[in-house]
């Protein structure tokens, strides 16, 4: 008992934990392996609520909070970053208009894609990603890696999401005002397949929070920090990010918890059951 009093220990707690089982229970060390693959399956990116969402989905059913405690217990983190206040400005396109007005919720898939393109630093200079969305599920549904952020990288990215969703009908395209997205040739690719063009207020960010939100992810979740060692490895772990992790596995808080893939195979269900019932 001098022991307690040196390091002023209550004897209670002493006792206690003197007393505890030391045998090995084989079901948290179960929980610890699960959570453990999954985040190094999401690259390091799942916290708490998503590592409880994928679990979950996968016959494990774990809270946000269980979680959490597994997590600091392995030591390990989400690497993603906290929100970005971005700045405001309001100053209309003089021929193409915002049709969509931050309407990003739609009824049904290829009703309203969006577009953007972002910068990836590859070898020892930078490269760009162009990525055309569909606003239904938030999946990707076209992407072009490129050196050059012109109209040739956005257009090949339009190019691949109409021919990959069938070259779908009266569908609107939304995105910044960028010169890839108002020049001649892209505008003309527009009405080549007969899409309606929509364009955020210049400088205006949120109105296109979609595209936004999902190069953070990609930044935050999947490219290293310091970028790629080459072109080709970039445009392999885009790829990757696109086709695997982000459209399959990520659970989506605007899919209701569900990957990009499962919402739009869940709408196709329903609509083939509406259809038969019709």
């Amino acid at each position: 008992m001098q022991l307690c009093e040196a390091f002023e220990v209550h004897r209670s707690s002493y006792k206690y934990w003197a007393k505890r089982s030391h045998k090995v229970d084989p079901r948290k060390i179960e929980e610890m392996t699960f959570v453990k693959s999954i985040h190094r399956e999401s690259n390091g990116s799942a916290g708490a609520r998503t590592l409880a969402t994928i679990s979950s989905a996968r016959g494990h059913a774990l809270s946000r909070y269980r979680d959490t405690g597994i997590m600091k217990r392995l030591g390990i983190v989400s690497c993603q970053l906290p929100k970005h206040a971005y700045r405001k400005a309001a100053q209309e396109h003089v021929e193409i208009g915002n049709h969509l007005n931050r309407e990003f919720t739609v009824t049904e898939p290829n009703q309203v894609w969006c577009g953007d393109v972002t910068y990836i630093w590859a070898g020892n200079r930078w490269s760009y990603l162009a990525v055309v969305m569909d606003l239904f599920s938030r999946k990707p549904v076209g992407w072009a890696t490129s050196h050059s952020p012109n109209s040739e990288l956005t257009g090949k990215a339009l190019g691949m999401a109409f021919e990959a969703r069938g070259r779908p009908q009266d569908v609107m395209f939304h995105s910044d005002q960028g010169c890839h997205y108002t020049s001649r040739h892209y505008r003309q690719l527009l009405w080549r397949y007969q899409i309606k063009q929509s364009m955020s207020r210049r400088g205006n960010c949120w109105d296109n929070a979609p595209m936004e939100r999902f190069f953070r992810s990609f930044k935050t979740e999947w490219m290293p920090s310091i970028g790629y060692r080459s072109f080709v490895e970039a445009k392999f772990a885009v790829n990757n990010y696109i086709t695997g992790y982000y459209s399959r596995v990520r659970p989506h808080q605007h899919n209701g918890g569900l990957s990009p893939n499962e919402s739009e195979q869940k709408y196709w269900i329903n609509h083939k059951l509406v259809a038969n019932i019709t």
